[in-house]
């Protein structure tokens, strides 16, 4: 009787903290990210410093810090890639995936739209974490999707290569 009850409590504790586990890694740490006028979607001018704002509606955004490439946001703007052309634009993207309950961003039909060419990729903003890209991606209907993305120095500095002297120093915490 006693293996049987040990069993069980086993069995239980294995469940439990298999549902603990699936619900911190899809639910858990993630939040809204509260929109900011002007400051949610902006790209990278060619040959500019900083990033500029463009014109969007009907952001949605979620994060998490428990990692800086867990966030994803979804928009609506009135551009088209088209006219997008004075922006960085952004080899070979690929949109990371999102939470299933993340209903506005797709990152399957989004990848299939970039290879299609009926998406575009751009650079948003460089390093907004260290070795961390935000990709802003509109489609030729003024669909948007936003997620960072690792860079070269990302890359490296988290798979324990040598970063090397093309990186910027990585920040002290």
């Amino acid at each position: 009787m006693t293996g049987k009850l040990l069993a069980l409590i086993l069995l239980f504790s294995a469940v439990l903290a298999g549902a603990g586990m699936y619900y911190l890694q899809v639910y858990g740490f993630y939040y809204d990210v509260e929109p900011r006028a002007g400051q949610d979607v902006v790209l990278l001018a060619q040959g500019a410093e900083e990033s500029e704002p463009i014109a969007y509606s009907g952001f949605q955004g979620i994060d998490a810090d428990s990692s800086p490439i867990r966030y994803r946001a979804c928009f609506e703007t009135n551009l088209t890639p088209d006219q997008m052309s004075g922006f960085v634009f952004v080899e070979n993207p690929e949109p990371l995936t999102a939470p299933g309950w993340f209903d506005c961003y797709d990152a399957v039909a989004l990848a299939d739209a970039l290879k299609s060419g009926r998406a575009q990729a751009f650079m948003g903003t460089k390093n907004i974490h260290y070795g961390v890209d935000r990709i802003i991606a509109v489609t030729q209907d003024g669909k948007g999707f936003v997620w960072h993305e690792l860079n070269n120095c990302g890359e490296k500095a988290y798979d324990g290569t040598v970063v090397g002297e093309e990186c910027p120093p990585r920040p002290q915490d």
